[in-house]
């Protein structure tokens, strides 16, 4: 929470010139491209992390498919996940969020930026409809992070919570490539009273393919997700625990 002061702070002088831009941008995608929208989204992540002392590590980014669209799905710690994963993917991406929490200023331009689903988390039929926007998207070659999680708590030490079984009907619907991804510290940028400089990271694992999960039922498949990122998040921290 801390480090979300400060940086905000530090980049107040900023904001008068780059959320104009970040909204006429967001407002005008016949104008600038999915490519120069999401570019904008990283330069605007990259003064944020310079500012604030934040260094987020990639891994893994081999085992993102080269072509066609697929589902991340990630464990859940805090405000950064969505900008630490964005930063380090390289390609365009969407996410999926809450309504509620998609109007306050800045996220609200990250979100219209790329083209963000809203769910509103009390209407099944709305989220019906949201499933289904964003599995034609994917099977039409879009990428997306969704957070089966569903939240997360303040300053939850890497913990990893039940995964929403839900979250996966996308995938099924898709048929895409599932990438798990396993983020390590990203609790302490804005979700934490951490001050000084720090380093998150986001771990790319290898993709769940359509038929490896196709006979298997969403819950199964929670699991299976949730498990293979444990299993990176107990790896890194032992062996850092040991260096």
């Amino acid at each position: 929470m801390l480090k979300l002061i400060y940086v905000i702070l530090m980049n107040l002088h900023r904001a008068p010139y780059m959320i104009p831009k970040m909204r006429n941008r967001a407002d005008h995608p016949e104008k600038y491209t999915e490519e120069q929208r999401y570019a904008l989204v990283h330069h605007v992540i990259y003064l944020m992390n310079k500012t604030g002392k934040i260094t987020t590590e990639a891994y893994g980014l081999e085992n993102l498919p080269r072509e066609g669209g697929y589902m991340m799905y990630p464990n859940h710690q805090g405000k950064y996940d969505v900008l630490g994963i964005m930063y380090t993917h390289k390609k365009p991406c969407s996410f999926v969020m809450d309504k509620n929490k998609s109007h306050t200023i800045l996220v609200r331009e990250f979100c219209d930026l790329v083209q963000g689903k809203r769910l509103e988390k009390d209407n099944p039929r709305q989220g019906i409809t949201i499933i289904n926007q964003v599995a034609d998207d994917v099977a039409a070659g879009k990428r997306y992070i969704l957070f089966p999680e569903g939240g997360y708590k303040f300053n939850n030490k890497n913990k990893v919570c039940d995964f929403k079984a839900g979250s996966f009907k996308i995938a099924l619907k898709s048929k895409a490539p599932i990438i798990p991804i396993a983020l390590i510290d990203s609790y302490k940028v804005f979700n934490s009273f951490h001050v000084g400089p720090l380093t998150t990271q986001v771990h790319y694992l290898k993709p769940i393919m359509y038929e490896e999960y196709k006979d298997l039922k969403t819950q199964e498949i929670a699991e299976l997700v949730k498990q293979r990122i444990q299993e990176k998040i107990d790896e890194v921290l032992a062996e850092s625990s040991q260096s």
